[in-house]
C-alpha cells in the first residue's frame, strides 16, 4: 500500500490572521512526519492558488497578497505524495480585514439643559471594524472609562448638569485595531436653556433695581447731613 501524509497544518506566519489592505501575508503548510518529497497546494475556496514541492522536512511556505476583500480566505491546504493519488487537507484558515475607523459624531438628544438636568451623551464612528473602542472628554480630561462595543452601535454615558462649568466643550475618540489610527469627534456644547436664562434674567433686573435706589437714597441722605454740619459751622 502507497505510504500517506498525515494532515498537514496550516498557520499564518506572523501569527495573526488580522490583515489590512495591499499587506503581503505568509502561510506554512506542512506535513508531520511525512517522508519527503511531499507536494503542498493552496487552495482558496476550493481554487488552487499555488503548488510547492517539498525535498527537506521544512514546511512550505506561500505569500499572498491581500488586494481585496475576497483575499481574506477561506484557505486550506493539500499534502500529498507525487507517487500517490491520495492528499490529506489542512484546517482552514480565514483572514480578517481591518478597516480604518471613521471620524466618530459626538451628540445629545438635547442641546439645552439647566442645572440639576440630567444628559447623555452618544459617540459612533459609523465605519470601521469592530471592536471600536470610545472615550469622551470635557476639555482636554477623559470624564469615562473606555467603552469597547462589540456590535455597530454608539457608546452613551451620563451626565449630570450640576454647574455652569459643566457646559464646556465635549469631545470624545475612537480607535481600533488598525494600527497607528485614532480620529477624534466634533465638539459639542451644551447651552443653557431658555427657561433658566428666563429666570435669571429678573433676578439680574432686580439686583440693578436695588442697586438704582440705594445710589438715589444715597444722594437724597446728603443734604440731611450736610445741612446741619454747615448750620453748625457758622
Amino acid at each position: 500500500f502507497p505510504e500517506m501524509v498525515s494532515n498537514p497544518k496550516l498557520e499564518p506566519v506572523q501569527g495573526t490572521l488580522n490583515v489590512v489592505m495591499k499587506q503581503n501575508v505568509t502561510l506554512s503548510c506542512l506535513s508531520e512526519p511525512a517522508s519527503p518529497p511531499v507536494r503542498y497546494t493552496l487552495f482558496k475556496h476550493n481554487q488552487q492558488v499555488s503548488a510547492l514541492n517539498r525535498s527537506d522536512l521544512s514546511p512550505a511556505l506561500f505569500t499572498l497578497t491581500i488586494s481585496s476583500a475576497s483575499d481574506v480566505g477561506e484557505y486550506k491546504c493539500k499534502a500529498e505524495y507525487n507517487n500517490s493519488s491520495g492528499g490529506k487537507y489542512s484546517n482552514s484558515l480565514t483572514f480578517t480585514l481591518l478597516e480604518p475607523i471613521s471620524k466618530p459624531v459626538l451628540s445629545s438628544p438635547t442641546s439645552q439643559a439647566k442645572k440639576g438636568q440630567n444628559v447623555t451623551l452618544s459617540c459612533f464612528s459609523e465605519n470601521g471594524s469592530l471592536p471600536i473602542t470610545y472615550l469622551f472628554f470635557k476639555g482636554t480630561q477623559n470624564i469615562s472609562p473606555q467603552k469597547t462595543m462589540q456590535k455597530r452601535k454608539a457608546a452613551v454615558i451620563f451626565l449630570f448638569i450640576n454647574s455652569l462649568s459643566d457646559f464646556g466643550t465635549y469631545k470624545c475618540k475612537a480607535n481600533n485595531s488598525f494600527p497607528n489610527i485614532t480620529k477624534y469627534s466634533n465638539a459639542f456644547n451644551f447651552t443653557l436653556a431658555a427657561e433658566e436664562r428666563s429666570h435669571s434674567q429678573p433676578l439680574i433686573i432686580s439686583l440693578g433695581l436695588i442697586l438704582l435706589l440705594l445710589i438715589i437714597g444715597f444722594a437724597l441722605a446728603i443734604p440731611f447731613f450736610l445741612i446741619p454740619l454747615y448750620k453748625a459751622s457758622e
